[in-house]
């Protein structure tokens, strides 16, 4: 490191770092270059962090410094008078401007105009710095914002932006010749001279204007935003007015803060050259010192609340300190907040000084490593080297600077930041007398004490001398700043204002929370935030209560040192007040003046209050603490983890800890260890401690050992897989969320683009918990389920789907992105688990040189490609997410899922494990047991304080380590040969270290417990595991148990035998098998020592009993850090463990009476557990190790009895997802059902006890099992958790009920409170009301990756729209759940591939008449000939139609009546549907999107709906007797298939192609489909189903639902029918289609007449098409070769185009008058071949021949079954209906829409809550009081008839031989009745009726065609029953008689009905009577 040529200019690198940064200037948008001087002066090829470098203490590096200079020599201090000597040689130059005579100097004249007043620019434009400061300037990268000094305006600075090249560097150098600047006022650029910029901005110079002279000072903002003046610029080489250049040489260590980095940014836009110097060493001259001086922030209130930038200048003070090393740990100063750890300005500050102490942001680039050598100080008027000079330049000669503490609470981000966030830059101030402190000699080594000092409110003053003995810590000083809060936050708080407390108030709160404090607490921020909240809520209370301000009870400057002393005089002399006059320094001088004379035996106060009651500043206090504990513990808990860790690993290395280790090489009782140890292994010999199922006093030889195998399998449960309740729902959670993102409109994700869905889950680096997630993965079958991977080779490629957080994974990453990017119908999932874990973000963790692994979750997860790939959802899962939910948070707080809350879930009773998370074990505190879950060792802590008062200089953590090394060795020894050593361990250490040795030798497998130590250092850990190995070795238990070391950078090593025995157990393993996770331990008796930063998410096994976290204490002080320790424990338990808390955990050896007397309770244990075996045991077992997972059964009892969780989610958001089970599992499904593995924990120690108990034990015998498989049942019990009283006060502080619990605590220490003023975090709150408190009071820290996702300047924040967060407590199934998660979502998205198409058999096959004439079954279309002798087949076979009248038939008098009774039996049932797959050829929704379609489904969207335009159409109706209109909406791309006038674009008609055209690219049928109330479900997109080829598709809509219609398919051509006709059914919109299109044709042929076309040449079809037609099949016979020998066909899939084209290349198609096709059922296939045509009904999709159906119409009053009416019609005029048979059209089932009926209200509502209206209501007597009812006429008629027949046609029921006859219409009077269907028209065809007596008569609104000789044909059943219905009364009598009705037919006045309208509604009139 101490590379003497650091700094020389090397031509190679000048030329390479000058082209670095041209690239870098070139790429960078915000962040300033890097100068290419600082980048050629830090050498690259400095040695990455290395852990010996990190920072040697100060005392070695003096002596080392002083030692190695004076050797070499040529380190030449200045003394003192060249100092000042250089001082005066300053001034002289700088006075010259005002006091020697001016150079003169002629000023150009300002332009005709142009403003000439000082302080503002030509433009007139106020430049002064007082009129800018708050003022928002925009200016240029690379530009920053300086002062200019005007010799007219002395006390005015001018506001100037210049480009910073022209600007010199931090030494004074490398400022490019020339200048480069612009006008903030008028905002001109571009100045390329000073001399003209000068002039511009009315410098009125009469000196050469000179940039160098007239620049002066940098600006900068506050933290309030404010811009005031910064540092000067040096534009000298290194040299200061107020401070003197002493030469500085250190030699710096690389950063030890890398992660968390320091306070400042960089100052203006430098970065700094020189590292953070963790502790900076000043070597003065002789006769000179420096003085260190650590002020807190300026009081606030005196300077208008804007806080100055703070002094830190630098100053040599006199000859009296002459030798005091000056020196400042990192932890001296941080940056005010409690976990700010060494982000200070302290070291950071001294570390790169510039000129005029303009230290650029504190510590900026902590860590660009440099080697920093002087090799000579600049002489006198020497102003510098030359690259080329022989000696080399120095890296740093400045004078030191004086440092002053910066309090602010944000550490700037050690990154070059934009102006705007300079805030940290620090002014130079002169030291007022009497503000010094001097740190006496040896302080540390005298009382044993480092002082720690906190911040409090006031100056604090300078401090030097010894500076290393003290800390200064700002934990408390943000609660003096009380922030403003705006009045909605005020309110919340119940304060008035937030100015209620006066600094002596606060004094004396602080004075009273450090007397409550115990004494083994350490002062915590978050409590004494909310102490300072209460009092300001009584003083609000007090306030209103009194009406009079605050200040009347404020304490008066007076009374305080009173006050003062009194509160503190309750405090058994634990706090001391000192109170001074003139300043702080005197009480703080005098506090550690005391503390180094003092005697041994006199006993300190934990905290001095030193308080300076100033007449002229008012009062400022500070806290000195000096507990022996407390200040040790807050100097800890300042350091971060990543520092704490490097700190032990340097006093590992540098060998600090060989006092300590002597210390601990005897035993307790002075024996010396080692030799203890041998002397036992020559007594032992060969033999060694039998390996299990003995005592600890058997031996056997080692052979004997290593062959023992276990005798009988032992009740491990075998990992399988099941999913569980919780897990399900949450999964389900997750999935309605994605489909609510997909629903959101903001077209961030569109589900129906997908067809399958990929993941990737990325861990973070740790070799277990990717082994474990690979078996999770591999176990739950997820690849094989998503179709990722074939069953063969899923096992070996699931490596593929996880990825660690590790150097590797840029090239892994872009693997998977080029695999997103190229699968664009694939739906990627990123699964981040652990999220919370590596939160640093890519570009502070690259500036810093931090870890390596530092900030690669950022560069994955919110790298640019991950944002955009709009097939890419990321999850992010953690049990700690505190982290990610910030003001920054990138999250939205709906997109985030939460664990269900167990007391929500409704079946917990029926699992038969509960979740035992960290409230749970707070809780169980309560439950007064003997023997607790949550301990803490006082015996052990005891010691670890003796030992801390002994060893002040080692870090705590390193003391306890050795000390449990030793306790735990000393328990080995006590329990197996030195039994005198029992009083030397602590009871918990013997009693666990006695339950690992005993357990397996109790058990005849040798299954014994898991011991977890936490040991966060690596190095400590490795140190513990050779320890206690050698330890166990020697006492020959290698065979009893493993020891290992949980390491997460390296896989688990377990000794060979060991291996052996875990594969016996598990019986079915490959000779290759390892353990590779924890859980792979199960039954292991073994200690593992986990080591690592952070514990990250491994699940450990059942067997784990004990959790050792003793070494975790007061460094843990924020909510995810203390959490996730003790989440190690967390698991499922057995209820029965938390109902019976005393039996279940009363485990100690004296509680085993206790458990031998309690049968009774353990009966009850079994009462659900005696359920009978289910023979499929085999495959299921319960599952695995209970950690991460879901409720598992509580022994092996068999899950497939239980129903597989059905998966049968609610319609997914869509309506695409229909509902409908999934097809139900299997048994090896249900397996599959995904579960993390969930299973017993082991609660073996109950099992030897309960095995004692014959009477018992037989009770745990299985029902039907064999008696080898009798097991005692094992109780899932909670693990033992150990913990140093730190953590223990915290998580038992629920106890009593005072906070702080854990949970108020910081919840991450990469995040910062927003204010010290906040409501308090309740312990009951809900995670999503947590998450919401987070949001809104916490920010991220400046190396957080969300810091960048500030709000914009609209004030919202970007959430990143397909990111969600899946949060649950530890270990509680989040792994199966996102699993599951996947699963479903796969499941949905063929869901939403797939359609729920009606699958029903025809109906009435029996009423078929057989037709002798058939034609042959190849044919491809009917032979005109032949099929016009076939009969038509009245009966209406379209199983929607199951319920209506039959029609008469002569097969149906034949059929029995009794069939058709037991039709009565089925109401209306649910109707069948299947779910089919769509294929290329289906018509969609609106939800359907994609590439190819796109064109078709939208217009443009710049020119939305205006792009279409309205066009009216009239014609007249011969059947409605009067002119329609319509109104068609045609978009622009549309036009060409009208016909509009030449001149005034009047529509004409619409285009009609030939019959003669043959065009394979277009169909010749128009299509219209009516649709009504599915403009988003109808089925009108017809692009894939027409194949994309040309067609005509018009949708007929209402003209109330027109606007949604075309909102929703604005690219299609609408028909909108007539307002009249809103309320119709679909008979009116049938009936206008058929009008409008024979119109139409009649104006086409006359328009093609005229251009010489016959008329029978234009085409006469149309096709009118249901929007539920989804897809289209042909069917053909089977060829001969086929393998099936039943009869039967094929088919296919087909689109529309190929079945319409087929259809309308029918020979003589002319002659038809509808074609169709049959309608799909899955039956088809099966079938025999039917014909290929049929002579029946069509309906749904047909092509109808308007021409020659001209006369037959639909009848457009109907609402249903108008199609079998027109059917009957057409047939009954003579006219050929054909059905294509070989294609059939499958129609989906939609629920919404559609001809739904009438919700039938009264047409005035009474009351709201109306009784059903029965349809026997629908009609009433005319003129009678009955209810009217608001529904038209026509509706309420048919309802009527459906329902009525029992009344209406008693004779006709069940009686098909007498039907009811209709004349020229087909009603559905009842399924029960047949109709017996007959024209009226001349030459009409009718069925055969002869001997047929009717049973009644119905005429419906019968026409002149009908008369008296017609009906006197038909014969008529005596007491047959008439029905005759007219539009009124009047036609009604008319027709009576005419029709002469009364001559056969017997009417009472009683019999004439009217349906329930009002006379304006048009009610229907209906008369009855009998036949005579």
């Amino acid at each position: 490191m101490g590379n003497s040529y650091a700094g020389q200019l090397k031509s190679a690198r000048f030329e390479e770092a000058l082209h670095n940064s041209i690239e870098a200037s070139l790429r960078c948008s915000s962040v300033v270059p890097r100068p290419i001087f600082s980048q050629l002066y830090l050498d690259p090829d400095q040695p990455p962090f290395l852990p010996e470098d990190v920072k040697p203490k100060v005392e070695e590096l003096d002596k080392e410094l002083v030692h190695r200079y004076s050797q070499n020599g040529n380190l030449d201090f200045s003394t003192n008078q060249t100092v000042n000597e250089m001082e005066d040689e300053e001034e002289d130059e700088d006075m010259s401007d005002s006091s020697s005579p001016p150079i003169p100097y002629s000023q150009k004249p300002a332009p005709e105009g142009s403003c000439t007043t000082d302080g503002f620019c030509q433009a007139g434009k106020d430049l002064r710095l007082v009129s800018l400061c708050m003022e928002q300037i925009d200016i240029p990268a690379g530009f920053l914002l300086v002062g200019a000094k005007s010799p007219n305006l002395p006390e005015h600075i001018l506001v100037c932006a210049v480009d910073k090249r022209f600007l010199p560097d931090d030494h004074g150098k490398n400022a490019l010749l020339g200048f480069s600047g612009n006008c903030i006022g008028c905002g001109e650029r571009g100045f390329r001279y000073f001399t003209e910029f000068s002039n511009h901005i009315n410098l009125k110079l009469t000196t050469q204007p000179k940039k160098q002279k007239h620049l002066k000072y940098y600006l900068v903002r506050s933290s309030q935003g404010v811009l005031s003046k910064g540092p000067l610029i040096c534009w000298k080489e290194c040299r200061s007015r107020q401070s003197s250049a002493a030469s500085l040489s250190a030699k710096p260590n690389p950063s030890v803060s890398p992660s968390a980095t320091p306070e400042g940014g960089s100052a203006n836009g430098y970065k700094s050259g020189f590292t953070q110097t963790d502790s900076s060493v000043f070597s003065p001259a002789k006769s000179s010192s420096a003085a260190v001086n650590l002020s807190g922030t300026q009081d606030p209130s005196r300077n208008k609340n804007i806080v100055k930038p703070l002094a830190l200048s630098v100053q040599l003070v006199g000859k009296a300190f002459a030798a005091a090393p000056l020196s400042l740990r990192a932890t001296d100063v941080a940056n005010g907040n409690a976990n700010g750890g060494r982000n200070n300005a302290l070291s950071t500050t001294v570390s790169r000084p510039m000129p005029h102490s303009t230290s650029p942001s504190p510590g900026c680039a902590a860590g660009d490593q440099a080697s920093m050598s002087s090799s000579g100080p600049p002489k006198k008027r020497h102003r510098g080297w030359s690259p080329g000079s022989p000696v080399p330049p120095p890296a740093l000669a400045v004078p030191v600077p004086t440092i002053r503490p910066a309090t602010r609470t944000e550490p700037l981000l050690s990154v070059p930041v934009p102006q705007s966030m300079l805030t940290g830059i620090l002014q130079p101030q002169p030291i007022p007398a009497g503000e010094t402190v001097i740190v006496p000699e040896n302080l540390l080594n005298n009382s044993g004490v480092r002082p720690v000092i906190l911040i409090g409110y006031g100056t604090l003053p300078y401090f030097y001398g010894n500076v290393g003995d003290i800390v200064v810590s700002p934990l408390l000083v943000n609660c003096y700043k009380i922030p403003q809060l705006e009045n909605k936050d005020l309110d919340l708080l119940g304060l008035s204002s937030s100015q209620l407390l006066s600094v002596e108030n606060m004094i004396l709160l602080t004075i009273q929370y450090l007397v409550q404090l115990g004494p083994d607490q350490i002062p915590l921020r978050e409590e004494f935030e909310q102490i300072m909240l209460k009092a300001m809520q009584e003083f609000t209370l007090r306030e209103r209560s009194l009406q009079m301000s605050a200040q009347c009870i404020s304490v008066s400057p007076g009374q305080l040192p009173w006050l003062a002393r009194l509160i503190a005089s309750v405090s058994r002399d634990l706090v001391h007040v000192v109170v001074t006059q003139n300043s702080l320094a005197e009480g703080i001088s005098e506090t550690l003046r005391s503390l180094n004379e003092m005697k041994h035996q006199q006993k300190l106060p934990d905290y001095v209050v030193a308080i300076c009651a100033s007449k002229i500043r008012g009062n400022e206090f500070c806290v000195v603490v000096l507990g022996q504990y407390q200040s040790r513990a807050l100097a800890e808990s300042m350091l971060t983890t990543s520092e704490f860790l490097k700190e032990i690993s340097y006093e590992l290395i540098t060998g600090k800890v060989s006092f300590l280790a002597s210390h601990f090489k005897n035993t307790s009782l002075g024996d010396d260890l080692d030799k203890l140890l041998e002397k036992m292994l020559q007594q032992r010999g060969e033999s060694v401690i039998i390996p299990f199922n003995g005592d600890v006093s058997e031996c056997v030889s080692s052979q004997e050992a290593i062959a023992m195998v276990s005798t009988q399998e032992p009740d491990l449960d075998v990992d399988t897989f099941q999913i569980y309740q919780p897990q399900l729902t949450v999964a389900r959670k997750l999935l309605s969320q994605v489909c609510a993102i997909a629903d959101s409109g903001n077209q961030s994700l569109d589900l129906g683009h997908f067809s399958k869905v990929d993941f990737i889950v990325i861990v973070p680096r740790s070799e277990v918990l990717v082994q474990q997630t690979l078996q999770r993965i591999r176990q739950s079958g997820v690849l094989v389920d998503l179709g990722l991977e074939d069953n063969g080779t899923a096992y070996q490629r699931a490596e593929k789907y996880v990825v660690r957080l590790d150097n590797e994974i840029q090239a892994k990453f872009e693997v998977f992105m080029r695999r997103v990017k190229q699968n664009p119908y694939t739906l990627f999932v990123l699964v981040h688990d652990n999220a919370h874990v590596d939160l640093t973000s890519a570009i502070s963790s690259s500036l810093s040189h931090g870890e390596p692994n530092h900030g690669l979750a950022d560069r994955v997860i919110n790298c640019r490609e991950v944002l955009e790939a709009f097939n890419l959802l990321v999850l992010q899962v953690s049990s700690f997410p505190y982290a990610l939910q910030t003001q920054q948070s990138r999250i939205s707080s709906s997109n985030e899922v939460h664990w269900i809350q167990s007391d929500t879930v409704d079946d917990a009773a029926s699992e038969e494990k509960l979740y035992f998370g960290l409230n749970e074990y707070s809780k169980s505190l309560q439950w007064g047991v003997t023997s607790p879950l949550l301990r803490c060792d006082e015996t052990f802590e005891k010691m670890v304080n003796t030992l801390l008062e002994r060893y002040p200089r080692l870090h705590s953590m390193v003391i306890r380590c050795y000390l449990l090394i030793q306790q735990y060795s000393q328990a080995l020894m006590a329990l197996t040969t030195m039994a005198s050593l029992r009083d030397h361990s602590t009871p918990e250490t013997l009693s666990i270290m006695d339950d690992l040795i005993t357990s397996p030798g109790k058990d005849k497998n040798g299954c014994g417990h898991m011991l977890v130590i936490r040991v966060p250092s690596v190095q400590l850990a490795m140190l513990a595991k050779e320890r206690l190995q050698e330890v166990r070795d020697k006492l020959g238990l290698q065979y009893r148990f493993e020891i290992l070391l949980g390491n997460p950078a390296s896989e688990l090593t377990v000794a060979k035998h060991f291996v052996t025995r875990l594969k016996a157990w598990r019986g079915n393993e490959q000779d290759d098998w390892i353990p590779r996770t924890y859980q792979d331990l199960e039954g292991l008796p073994c200690i593992v020592i986990l080591t690592g930063k952070d514990p990250l998410g491994e699940t450990f096994p059942r067997s784990l009993k004990y959790c050792d976290l003793r070494l975790i204490d007061s460094s843990y002080l924020t909510r995810t850090a203390l959490e996730q320790e003790v989440g190690l424990a967390c698991c499922y338990v057995s209820k029965e463990a938390i109902r019976g808390p005393i039996v279940a955990l009363d485990l100690s050896e004296k509680e085993q009476e206790k458990a031998n007397g309690s049968e009774n309770d353990s009966d009850e244990l079994l009462i659900d557990l005696d359920r009978p075996q289910s023979n499929s045991s085999a495959v299921t077992g319960t599952s695995g190790s209970l950690a991460d997972n879901g409720v598992s059964s509580s022994s092996a009892t068999d899950k497939s009895q239980k129903q597989a969780p059905s998966l049968n989610f609610q319609a997914v958001a869509h309506s695409s997802v229909d509902e409908g089970a999934y097809s139900s599992f299997t048994a090896r499904e249900t397996l599959k059902q995904e579960c993390d593995s969930l299973g017993n924990q082991m609660a073996s120690s109950t099992t030897p006890k309960l095995s004692s108990l014959s009477s018992v034990s037989q009770t745990f015998q299985w029902p039907a099992q064999s008696a080898k498989d009798s097991r005692a049942v094992r109780v899932a019990l909670p693990r033992i958790v150990i913990l140093s009283k730190a953590a223990y006060c915290l998580l038992s502080s629920q106890k009593n009920g005072n906070l702080p619990s854990s949970s108020s605590l910081l919840p991450h220490a990469d995040v910062s409170w927003l204010s010290s003023l906040r409501p308090l975090l309740h312990k009951d709150m809900s995670s999503e009301e947590q998450s919401l408190y987070y949001r809104q009071w916490t920010t991220a820290r400046q190396h957080h990756a969300d810091f960048s996702n500030q709000a914009e300047a609209s004030g919202t924040r970007t959430f990143h729209p397909r990111r969600l967060l899946l949060t649950g407590p530890p270990q509680v199934g989040k792994t199966g759940s996102y699993l599951q998660f996947l699963r479903i979502l796969f499941r949905m998205l063929i869901r939403l591939l797939e359609v729920d198409v009606y699958d029903e058999e025809e109906i009435n096959a029996n009423h078929t008449e057989n037709s002798e004439v058939t034609q042959s079954s190849n044919d491809h279309w009917p032979d005109i000939e032949i099929f016009s002798k076939i009969s038509f087949d009245l009966s209406v076979h379209d199983p929607k139609y199951r319920n209506i009248s039959p029609v008469y038939t002569e097969q149906l008098s034949r059929v029995k009546q009794e069939a058709s009774k037991e039709t009565k039996s089925e109401e209306p049932k649910k109707r069948e549907t299947v779910s089919m797959m769509l294929t290329k050829y289906a018509a969609y929704n609106t939800f359907h999107h994609c590439e190819q379609c796109h064109q078709y489904m939208d217009i443009n969207p710049a020119a939305q709906v205006s792009d279409s335009t309205l066009h009216a159409f009239t014609f007249s109706s011969s059947m409605l007797g009067e002119e329609v209109q319509l109104h068609f909406i045609i978009p622009k791309s549309k036009e060409n298939h009208f016909v509009f006038s030449k001149q005034g674009k009047h529509l004409e008609s619409m285009r009609l192609p030939l019959v003669s055209d043959k065009n394979l690219n277009a169909v010749k049928s128009p299509i219209f489909t009516p649709s009504s109330g599915r403009h988003e479900h109808g089925l009108l997109n017809l692009y894939h189903a027409m194949e994309g080829i040309s067609h005509l598709h018009l949708l007929v809509v209402k003209e109330y639902e027109m606007p949604l219609y075309r909102k929703y398919w604005p690219n299609h051509i609408m028909l909108v029918l007539p307002g009249m006709f809103n309320n119709a059914g679909v008979g009116a919109a049938r009936f206008l289609i058929k009008e409008l299109s024979y119109h139409n044709l009649e104006l086409e042929r006359n328009r093609l007449e005229e251009l010489g076309v016959k008329r029978q040449c234009v085409w006469p079809f149309i096709v009118v098409m249901d929007d539920s037609c989804v897809l289209w099949n042909m069917h053909s016979p089977h060829e001969q070769s086929s393998q099936s020998l039943e009869p039967g066909s094929f088919s296919k899939n087909v689109s529309l185009k190929s079945v319409l084209q087929h259809i309308e290349a029918t020979p003589k198609i002319v002659h038809y008058a509808i074609l169709g096709v049959q309608k799909w059922n899955s039956k088809l296939n099966t079938r025999k071949s039917k014909a290929p045509f049929s002579r029946c009904h069509v309906r749904d999709f047909i092509l109808l021949n308007i021409d020659l159906t001209q006369n037959v119409q639909y009848d457009l009053n109907r609402y249903f079954c108008e199609d079998v009416d027109f059917n009957l019609r057409t047939n009954s005029s003579g006219l050929l209906i054909c059905r294509f048979n070989n294609f059939s059209v499958m129609k989906k089932h939609i629920q919404v829409g559609g001809q739904k009926d009438f919700v039938v209200k009264p047409k005035i509502m009474v009351s709201d809550s109306v009784a059903p209206i029965m349809p026997l209501q629908y009609v009433c007597a005319p003129d009678s009081e009955h209810t009217l009812l608001a529904a038209p006429s026509q509706f309420l008629l048919e309802k009527f008839l459906q329902h009525a027949t029992y009344k209406l046609f008693p004779k006709a029921i069940h009686n098909f031989k007498n039907p009811v006859l209709a004349i020229d219409c087909y009603l559905n009077i009842g399924l029960e009745v047949a109709i017996c269907y007959i024209s009226s028209r001349p030459h009409s065809v009718n069925v055969n009726c002869e001997g047929v007596f009717f049973s009644g008569l119905l005429l419906y609104l019968c026409d002149s065609f009908v008369g008296a000789d017609l009906l006197k044909r038909f014969r008529f059943l005596k007491g047959a029953t008439l029905c005759v219905i007219c539009q009124d009364r009047s036609s009604l009598r008319q027709t009576i008689v005419r029709l002469e009705l009364e001559d056969e037919w017997q009417f009472r006045l009683r019999d004439e009905f009217q349906t329930a309208n009002s006379s304006d509604d048009e009610p229907l009139y209906f008369l009855t009577g009998r036949h005579i």
